[in-house]
């Protein structure tokens, strides 16, 4: 009887022990997990984790199985913040505006950051800091790239991905900046000597397959098309193997700058894609160094340290001639 009752006291105890000794969770929430971009965010934060092992924080990674569901995201959102453990958060927005109304709702007493994507601007006081590439200028360099390749200008057509997702809609307005020289315009109409044909931007909704046959169509219904702006890498990264069968026969044209593939990102397939000689130039994030670095800023803001914002990764460029070395190491 002793026994047992030693033995119920000790389980007791150990219970009691269990929700003292857990971490406090520093939770990254993305678009989804079916992005090998965001599992790059996701190997940043592990390594937070195995070189703190011994801190009472611990990154915490996760979000919708597709970046498709932007539901999902605000769900796992929600719950997420209803979480005792929980002690700060950083979201990767799919859709901007529905994840600013989840965090009004939530009305969070912990501080909330943005990584990779940010809210709309008229939102931007629901979160502490921004950390991550600065889109525009990711975009404006695309666009760069595609106007010294052909100084005259032409049409192009931009694919996108979400159509509320804050991170793209900047990079697309930073081209359009590019291109025409002017700031601020919806589409183009002969600025800079560049017009957007018919049915662009495409949205893509972040899906490889479906950007590669989205430029499919595009370039059947308008076969003198000068340039694409492929604002996120997906087509490439996503179904590498569609878009090489796609612009292989293109491969002439693309070297001699007839027809202009400005892309983001260096994920994946990316850099050996540019190494073929299928795409004009990348301009690449760094989200292994957003994943690695969110732990630490969103301490610093549970701690009350101050922050600047925004925090900016930085751009890695990469052409043909430059693919053996131009990703940061």
């Amino acid at each position: 009887m002793r026994k047992s009752l030693l033995l119920a006291a000790a389980a007791v105890m150990a219970f009691g022990a269990g929700p003292a000794l857990a971490k406090k969770q520093l939770v990254i929430v993305v678009k989804g997990l079916d992005n090998p971009f965001f599992e790059a965010i996701h190997q940043g934060c592990e390594k937070w984790n195995k070189e703190n092992a011994s801190s009472e924080y611990e990154c915490f990674y996760t979000g919708p199985a597709s970046t498709s569901d932007e539901a999902g995201e605000a769900q796992i959102v929600q719950d997420m913040l209803s979480k005792p453990d929980t002690v700060a958060m950083a979201i990767s927005p799919s859709n901007a505006p529905l994840i600013a109304q989840t965090i009004k709702s939530a009305n969070p007493s912990i501080p909330i950051m943005t990584v990779d994507a940010d809210l709309a601007k008229e939102d931007a006081a629901l979160r502490k800091t921004y950390l991550g590439t600065d889109n525009y200028l990711m975009g404006h360099k695309i666009g760069e790239y595609i106007k010294k390749a052909k100084p005259n200008g032409g049409t192009v057509c931009l694919i996108e991905g979400n159509p509320a997702a804050d991170n793209i809609l900047r990079r697309a307005q930073g081209t359009r900046d590019a291109l025409s020289g002017k700031e601020g315009l919806a589409a183009l109409a002969g600025e800079g000597g560049w017009t957007e044909v018919a049915g662009c931007p495409v949205f893509t909704n972040d899906d490889g397959a479906k950007g590669v046959q989205a430029m499919t169509d595009i370039l059947a219904a308008n076969p003198k098309l000068d340039a694409f702006a492929i604002e996120g890498g997906w087509p490439l990264f996503g179904a590498p193997q569609p878009y090489r069968d796609l612009f292989k026969p293109m491969a002439d044209k693309i070297a001699s700058n007839e027809f202009v593939i400005g892309a983001a990102d260096t994920i994946g397939d990316e850099v050996a894609i540019a190494k073929d000689g299928l795409v004009t130039a990348l301009v690449g994030q760094r989200p292994f160094e957003m994943g690695y670095k969110a732990p630490s800023v969103m301490i610093d803001l549970v701690e009350g340290k101050k922050v600047d914002d925004p925090v900016f990764t930085g751009l890695d460029e990469c052409t043909k001639d430059t693919v053996d070395t131009c990703i940061q190491k």
